[in-house]
């Protein structure tokens, strides 16, 4: 359980400093003219080398997740890939030059504080192997995420951003969930295995959504969006259908701790907003703190 602990911060942290890169490289990059969903962004962004050295940490910290996922409950697991939000605020302030203001400041000890309960309280990881339908139900879930994701991006406005944020959360909790139905890695066991394909899909899904939700948005209601769905809905899988639970008698502060580790997640989701007198700009530049969960 401790491994799982300190990896799944460690996760943080790489996705917290790959998301300070990823920012500035953001800034650098043209968005395109139309409303949609936009797949030829992730070319363009592709070209920022500060944008593939945030891919090179994401992907550190993918694998430190996955070992994390193996090893603890996945509502432990969500609420420190929030709390990442609060990483990639600190090392924003000496890289970027930004300040923190005292909430700011209050939020990212909430985040620590509510991570600490969840060490303390979390029992050990659920031990179900989860049923074939299940399988199938993430895999039909992911595809879901993709297509709807593609007609939110048409919608107007804050709804865009809102929706385009919550689909990249919930196709990053397809992903956390994915890999608890992944029994084992060899081609075989992968390649029959549905969760595999929803892993893939739903991790696709996320990154274009969410790319797509900060150049063409609201940075604050983007990634209050991707904080809701990638924490609460793989939660309450991981509780009704994988076994996890808290040790025993401490389910109260296992509550708090989530509560309070996803409730300073987003009040930092504001860290890196633009001033509300720079709404006219047609395209949204995303905040430090704002590209946080763009990772595999």
């Amino acid at each position: 359980m401790l491994l799982g602990m300190i990896c799944a911060l460690a996760s943080a942290v790489c996705f917290g400093t790959a998301s300070v890169f990823q920012a500035v490289a953001a800034r650098d990059t043209t968005a395109g003219t139309g409303s949609g969903v936009d797949a030829r962004l992730l070319l363009r962004v592709l070209t920022q080398w500060r944008y593939l050295l945030g891919l090179a940490l994401d992907g550190l910290g993918f694998l430190l997740e996955l070992v994390a996922l193996r090893r603890l409950p996945i509502y432990t697991v969500g609420a420190a890939l929030a709390a990442t939000l609060a990483v990639t605020a600190v090392v924003a302030a000496p890289v970027l030059g930004t300040r923190l203001k005292r909430a700011e400041w209050l939020a990212v000890t909430v985040v620590c504080g509510g991570l600490a309960l969840l060490a303390l309280s979390s029992g050990t990881e659920g031990h179900r192997a989860g049923t074939p339908a299940l399988r199938i139900g993430v895999l039909v879930f992911a595809v879901a995420v993709l297509a709807a994701g593609a007609l939110a991006g048409r919608l107007p406005g804050r709804a865009r951003a809102a929706a385009l944020g919550l689909g990249s959360g919930f196709g990053f909790g397809v992903v956390e969930v994915a890999v608890r139905l992944i029994d084992g890695f060899g081609p075989a066991d992968l390649l029959t295995n549905p969760a595999t394909y929803a892993l893939l899909i739903g991790g696709a899904a996320a990154f274009l959504l969410l790319t797509s939700a900060l150049q063409r948005g609201s940075v604050t209601t983007a990634t209050a969006g991707m904080v809701i769905g990638e924490t609460l809905g793989p939660a309450v899988v991981g509780v009704a259908w994988l076994g996890d639970r808290t040790r025993e008698g401490l389910a109260p502060l296992t509550v708090a701790g989530f509560a309070l580790a996803v409730a300073g997640a987003l009040a930092l989701a504001r860290f890196g907003e633009a001033p509300a007198e720079q709404s006219d700009v047609p395209v949204a530049e995303p905040g430090p703190a704002a590209v946080v969960a763009e990772r595999p």
